[in-house]
């Protein structure tokens, strides 16, 4: 499993992008993104949730012009 903290700064994106076989999930701790998986999108804040299956197109977006900062989790580690 891979588990991390991201912090995107305004204008910041994480290209939509797949993980072959891993599950990721990406937690909002504080402020707004815009978040694509698959064929979603939309604006998510605190305490919100997207998550993308394996193999599924996923990114986000920091649109706001605060910091985006996320938990950011996927299994099994890509790195592995």
């Amino acid at each position: 499993m891979f588990c991390d903290v991201y912090c995107l700064r305004p204008g910041q994106t994480q290209h939509v992008h797949t993980h072959a076989g891993a599950t990721k999930f990406y937690y909002v701790i504080e402020g707004e993104g815009r978040f694509t998986v698959g064929d979603r999108n939309e604006r998510l804040g605190p305490g919100a949730v997207a998550w993308s299956e394996p193999d599924e197109p996923h990114g986000v977006a920091n649109e706001s012009d605060a910091d985006l900062v996320l938990l950011v989790a996927m299994a099994p580690n890509p790195n592995r």
